[in-house]
């Protein structure tokens, strides 16, 4: 837990601290400051009235202008407000900031924030240095006057390189559209965390396996364990490994932005704008250079021809040079990083290696010891690495929510429709959670765009399911990306020559294609085509070419698609035993498109361009016959969360088919659904809600600890009548929820006869709405509020509904709730008129000897009674004894 990392910060400590940041001049007080402002801003916007309680009281800021302050974030957002608060303390004077560098210190006590743990050590440890590097990142260092012109040279090609965006065309455009790079980046969001292989893993399985992303559970690790970094701070210190890191990964999911926020950081660099301590930026593609052996002399010089009659000078200030490889997961050979393999290392800028070789050994500093590398990979391939090689992993995590709706904005133009269309995403929860990357962010506004402008006529239905948003976008490519429409045959023919590529690259984890696999496809490339496959040029001025899908989800696709185009039975049973043998979860984006494509509906759009689909009832009937054979009840029967998320994605494929029969065979009667300890996002909870919508009844629904909150728990609410036994323990659970779980117990066909809401946020303003749905309400009988804030004033509403002849609760625990002396007396009076209540928990509260008579009438006069818990409250000894003196035959008292 977060609680555990903080650190207990003195008094002492604080002045220590004072007059450590008081040996700075002020104006080296003010480019530390200005250096870590953006890092001030995210600290202090994560708890603002926090920071201004520290700031009033050591004084910094008066009352008043801390009452300012809290009134201006009532009507601008929170990172506005502190971004004010920093630029006014900033203008103020030296002490100003001085005191606030002393109250973000203090803090450390009552925050666990890495960025702030981050910036505080690196001040402390590195400060003095960091003065020069600072310097350094923004002057350079003094080029040696030869270079200097090799060194201009080099900056603008890679500025020419870099400085430009394309994007992808959409349908009725001859060519993507070129934007600068600096008009059209929208900020990826960048987070480093210390659990180098549990971090990666669980990527893999829950953002590469699953193509989803939970914003309120990656905003909560944010600010307790993950630490935010800007592009520009990739080699700044990392307080994880104590150092100024050389060696940095980026890992991040397919089409997640990894490539484009390696051109902005060359970019910037070219145009120097930061890390200018480095003399030259070298950035190669492994996928351009993945089965050449050669040396880092050719290896620069290949791609860099000006370099290399000064290539020699060049290479003599290895701390000046950084190299940037990009795509490790591309590679088709892995890095040699393990002790054993140090023998291969190369020790020359000349030694012929491969590519791979070279990258080790620059990591390893075994070559051109002192200089930097950055790499990008997808984060399967980083399970395989060697922990201790990089200084610092960080992760691309895509688009939060503001940067969804920019895109949003920016892609449609108009307001109007880019607001509807975001709505809709928004509402629709599976389209939303793919749009947390920018690829999937861009084929989802191509989808949508038919559906929100309509040109003629009516606009087309919105998809609801990935499967059919795919549809849409293939459909809307064949029906604008040609002045003619081709002929259905040839148009199905052609996508059957793409879709055989596509699942022999699939199978064979082939994503770049060369020209001779386009042969045997019997792929003629074309401007049709341009819509799903791109060229990619092998080198400058070269005619050679290599082809690669726009997005690797669309390969995975039309790998899906063409078994329903042209169904081979052989080929099917192949890569059916690929899929069922594959632990990894390479092909779970692929079996959702199997799956989705199984329902005539979600197929028939397609009908209108291809012609009737021959070969869909077979490959139906094959999917639909390997969906049947998902043994639910041994998934459900695994405790650890691999096995829960593995049930998680089966009920993807199920949502993605549409087919209510099928669900119902799988779930089988009577099911019981345990997810609990796993995060579960809102998109899951969208999923569980179609699955629970084709059950007629589920016996035992186990959320704990998923942290669904109150947006998850409305997507779920028009079904949970179905449920007889409903657990939503620990799940942040706040008063607004308590609405939808009302709406539950007061669903004519209510079957709820076990309600857990332990260790939530419920107060008593959410009791009144609970006791009014309970009187309406005549199927529950078990009813747990366990570390809740109830209160007298929650458990007198509650009382209303417990002495009422109708009420059918046998069941109530109270447990730590706040619940005092003042409440014993109603409750003995209510229970003493309730015949159904038999087990009460009142356990962990804070009653004490003041309600020993009211606790010992409530005792005797309650006949339903057959179990109270009265543990852990403030009676002395004496009472207990006398209380515990109660029990007769037929009553137990635990106490």
């Amino acid at each position: 837990m977060a609680s555990k990392q903080r650190p207990m910060v003195t008094e002492g400590d604080v002045i220590a601290f004072s007059k450590h940041m008081d040996n700075y001049s002020p104006w080296e007080l003010m480019k530390l400051s200005e250096h870590f402002r953006p890092d001030m801003v995210y600290v202090i916007e994560n708890d603002i009235p926090i920071v201004l309680q520290e700031l009033t009281s050591r004084p910094v800021i008066t009352a008043q202008q801390a009452q300012d302050y809290s009134d201006w974030e009532k009507n601008h957002d929170s990172t506005g407000t502190a971004e004010k608060l920093v630029r006014d303390i900033f203008a103020v004077s030296y002490a100003a900031r001085l005191g606030l560098w002393t109250c973000l210190f203090a803090l450390q006590s009552r925050w666990a924030h890495p960025n702030l743990n981050g910036m505080l050590d690196e001040i402390i440890q590195n400060g003095h240095n960091l003065l020069q590097e600072i310097l350094l990142n923004e002057s350079g260092h003094a080029p040696d006057p030869e270079l200097k012109a090799c060194q201009v040279e080099h900056k603008a090609k890679l500025r020419d390189l870099t400085g430009r965006m394309k994007e992808n065309k959409t349908p009725g455009q001859s060519e993507g559209q070129i934007f600068p790079i600096s008009s059209r980046y929208v900020e990826l969001k960048v987070v480093s965390d210390r659990h180098f292989k549990k971090q990666t893993h669980q990527e893999h399985e829950a953002l590469a396996a699953a193509g989803e992303l939970n914003e309120y559970r990656l905003q909560r690790r944010m600010k307790s364990e993950l630490e935010r970094i800007a592009p520009d701070r990739l080699f700044r210190w990392c307080f994880r490994s104590r150092r100024v890191p050389l060696s940095v990964m980026v890992s991040g999911v397919a089409d997640v932005g990894k490539t484009t926020l390696v051109q902005k950081f060359i970019f910037d660099w070219a145009t120097g704008k930061h890390y200018q301590k480095f003399a030259f930026v070298f950035f190669f593609k492994f996928r351009e250079v993945n089965e050449e052996k050669m040396s880092l002399e050719s290896l620069i010089c290949q791609t860099y021809p000006p370099l290399w009659d000064k290539l020699p000078r060049v290479l003599e200030d290895p701390e000046k040079l950084l190299f940037i490889f990009d795509g490790l997961d591309e590679s088709k050979t892995d890095l040699k990083l393990r002790s054993r393999e140090a023998h291969e290392l190369c020790m020359n800028p000349g030694d012929v290696k491969p590519v791979t070789v070279i990258v080790a050994s620059l990591l390893k500093q075994t070559l051109l010891k002192g200089c930097s590398v950055l790499l990008t990979s997808r984060p399967s391939k980083l399970t395989s690495l060697e922990v201790g090689v990089f200084h610092r992993v960080a992760s691309i995590v895509g688009f939060l929510s503001k940067e969804r709706e920019r895109y949003f904005s920016m892609f449609f133009g108009d307001e109007r429709v880019s607001r509807e269309a975001f709505a809709y995403v928004r509402d629709s929860q599976v389209l939303y959670t793919l749009c947390y990357n920018p690829s999937y962010c861009w084929i989802t506004c191509t989808a949508l765009k038919p559906c929100f402008i309509a040109r003629a006529g009516r606009p087309q239905p919105a998809p609801k399911t990935v499967t059919q948003l795919f549809v849409s976008y293939v459909t809307h490519i064949m029906a604008n990306h040609t002045q003619e429409r081709p002929e259905p045959q040839r148009m199905r023919d052609t996508l059957i020559s793409v879709g055989w590529l596509a699942e022999y690259g699939i199978t064979d984890r082939t994503l770049v294609f060369q020209p001779h696999h386009l042969q045997v496809a019997n792929v003629e490339f074309s401007p049709f085509l341009t819509g799903f496959l791109v060229e990619n040029p092998q080198a400058e001025g070269s005619s050679q070419v290599t082809y690669s899908f726009l997005h690797l989800t669309i390969q995975e696709f039309f790998a899906a698609l063409v078994h329903y185009l042209d169904y081979k039975e052989e080929k099917f049973r192949d890569t059916m035993a690929k899929v069922r043998s594959c632990k990894e979860g390479d092909y779970e984006i692929f079996s959702r498109f199997l799956a989705g494509l199984s329902h005539p509906a979600t197929r028939m759009p397609l009908e209108k361009y291809v012609g009737q689909l021959k070969s869909s009832a077979e490959a139906t009937h094959k999917v639909i016959g390997w969906l049947s054979e998902m043994n639910y009840e041994e998934l459900q029967s695994r405790e650890d969360p691999e096995g829960k998320r593995r049930l998680i994605n089966v009920l993807n494929l199920l949502f993605e088919s549409r087919n209510s029969q099928l669900v119902r065979d799988v779930m089988g009667k009577d099911a019981h659904v345990d997810f609990s300890e796993l995060y579960l996002m809102p998109v899951d909870c969208t999923v569980l809600a179609y699955v629970l919508s084709c059950c007629e009844e589920i016996q035992r629904l186990t959320l704990d600890s998923c942290f669904i909150q109150n947006e998850g728990l409305e997507r779920l609410r028009p079904e949970l009548h179905k449920v007889r036994e409903l657990s939503l323990s620990d799940n942040d659970l706040k008063d607004d929820a308590m609405k939808n779980i009302c709406s539950v117990l007061k669903h004519p066909n209510c079957r709820l006869e076990d309600l857990r809401l332990e260790k939530n946020m419920f107060t008593e303003a959410s009791c009144t709405d609970l006791a009014s749905a309970l009187k309406e309400n005549h199927t529950l009988f078990n009813l747990d509020l366990t570390r809740n804030k109830v209160r007298n004033n929650g458990l007198y509403a509650l009382l209303e509904v417990l002495k009422t002849p109708q009420c059918k609760i046998q069941k109530l625990v109270l447990q730590e709730n706040g619940l005092s002396d003042d409440s014993c007396e109603r409750l003995c009076s209510a229970l003493s008129r309730n015949s159904t209540l038999q087990h009460l928990n009142l356990s962990a509260n804070v009653y004490t000897d003041r309600c020993a008579e009211d606790m010992r009438r409530l005792i005797r006069t309650s006949c339903s009674l057959t179990n109270i818990r009265l543990s852990l409250n403030d009676f002395s000894p004496k009472v207990e004894e006398q209380l515990r003196s109660l029990q007769r035959e037929g009553l137990k008292i635990h106490i």
